[in-house]
């Protein structure tokens, strides 16, 4: 994983919650195409990066009612990202909910996610 690699908690600690979690939905993003391709090895880089990100964000401390979704969405990314699932389905579902978690991240919904 080379991108995000030299990014550390004091520098993603200046990025508010919303750009945090449209940075995490861009990584999201890429993965979702790649697991549309079938590219297996694109999907785990970016599934790696998306949980660098991920522990990021819970390391700077955002609220506890935040924290507890993202812990969960966490959760959710490491089980497709140990599974064999590739149903970009499953993957779109993630994505959603991801950007349900602040409101202006779920204004990029429509834009980013086709059912």
């Amino acid at each position: 994983m080379t991108q995000h690699a030299d990014l550390d908690a004091e520098r993603w600690r200046a990025f508010d919650i919303d750009q945090q979690i449209l940075t995490i939905a861009n990584e999201m993003n890429r993965a979702c195409r790649a697991v549309e391709r079938g590219d297996v090895d694109a999907t785990r880089r970016g599934y790696e990066r998306i949980l660098r990100l991920l522990d990021l964000t819970v390391e700077v401390g955002p609220r506890p009612a935040l924290l507890r979704e993202l812990l969960r969405w966490r959760d959710l990314i490491a089980d497709l990202y140990g599974s064999s699932r590739t149903e970009a389905r499953l993957y779109r579902t993630a994505f959603r909910a991801l950007l349900q978690l602040r409101p202006n991240a779920a204004k990029q919904i429509p834009l980013l996610l086709r059912d």
